[in-house]
């Protein structure tokens, strides 16, 4: 017991003196619960979301309007406005008419639009339905190239992060110094590997994946590819950061923690951000994992070319070079 306790006190020690830990291990959750109140907080949130076709009406312009738990969003392009119905990003578009029958457009395969639908009906049974132009998108549809971006970026950001973590703390990276191997070459076959073990991985799913639900993909293969890429080398250099200098695992996690979660959040993995505050879009469109998900569904869901997407890959090129700059600047092969 008495060992037990010596080994026990030594390791609480060893934790409570390594301060950027012990701060990361307090910080991380508060910063997690703030954020998650600032997004998610408030009042109860909205369970639809409803586009009205121009400038934001009053509440009193009708009695629709005024349903609780319906988020209304000025809609001033009506093709843009249908398309995004068609997409899963808007439940429910509706246009008033003053003195006649309301307009609405809805998606056939979205069951939030059949609910905002038949709230719609009670209100105004008279409103005249119109056809979604294009193809409908269901929500598997545009769920899957999120979830297929999210799993790229955990495997990006931790396989990278974890990975040097360990050799740098089993010793290996103090005895690779000795070697002729340079810091740009170690860390360039560090992104390779991941490079290529994340592109597999995706290829993998996408079509074992696509056998089984038989997702919804009009755009080119290659540039699909080319965003995959672009996208786990933008990740995987803000992955080095990370992994450049650091010695702890806990502080290594919970930096990585703290990359994470704005990106699953933020980057529209599992739900569209049409109508957040803008506050929030801003914040979105400095995530790598944004531009990635952006960029693929405009090509699957839309068979979107190059040009459309250039800005998004424009930004993941950017961000790959900033990154590894970064990532290579502050590598060190040991920590005293």
């Amino acid at each position: 017991m008495r060992r037990l306790l010596a080994v026990w006190y030594a390791r609480n020690l060893e934790f409570l003196r390594d301060r950027a830990t012990l701060m990361f291990t307090l910080v991380v959750p508060l910063a997690i619960v703030v954020g998650m109140a600032l997004v998610f907080g408030g009042p109860p949130r909205p369970l639809f979301k409803v586009g009205v076709l121009g400038a934001a009406p009053a509440p009193g312009a009708h009695s629709f309007l005024g349903e609780r738990y319906v988020d209304f969003v000025a809609e001033p392009d009506r093709a843009a406005a249908i398309h995004a119905v068609a997409r899963n990003e808007l439940d429910l578009l509706l246009e008033l008419h003053p003195g006649a029958a309301s307009a609405y457009w809805v998606n056939n395969d979205s069951p939030k639009g059949y609910i905002i639908e038949k709230l719609l009906l009670q209100r105004e049974p008279q409103a005249h339905r119109q056809a979604v132009t294009g193809q409908a998108v269901r929500y598997i549809d545009w769920l899957f190239p999120g979830v297929l971006g999210m799993n790229m970026m955990f495997s990006c950001l931790f396989g990278v992060g974890y990975v040097v973590l360990r050799y740098r703390k089993s010793g290996f990276l103090k005895r690779l110094q000795a070697t002729p191997l340079s810091a740009f070459e170690f860390l360039s076959a560090q992104v390779l590997s991941r490079l290529g073990l994340s592109l597999l991985v995706t290829l993998i799913l996408y079509v074992g994946v696509g056998r089984i639900i038989r997702f919804h993909s009009n755009g080119s293969l290659a540039l699909l590819a080319l965003i995959a890429a672009l996208g786990a080398l933008s990740m995987i250099s803000f992955g080095l950061i990370i992994a450049a200098r650091f010695s702890s695992e806990e502080l290594v996690g919970g930096l990585l923690n703290l990359l994470t979660w704005p990106m699953m959040l933020l980057s529209g993995v599992w739900f569209s951000l049409e109508g957040a505050p803008h506050w929030i879009r801003l914040m979105a469109q400095l995530l790598p994992l944004t531009h990635l998900l952006a960029a693929a569904r405009a090509v699957m869901l839309d068979g979107a070319g190059a040009l459309q997407i250039t800005p998004d890959l424009t930004y993941l090129g950017l961000t790959t070079l900033v990154f590894l700059g970064l990532g290579a600047w502050f590598f060190r092969w040991r920590v005293e």
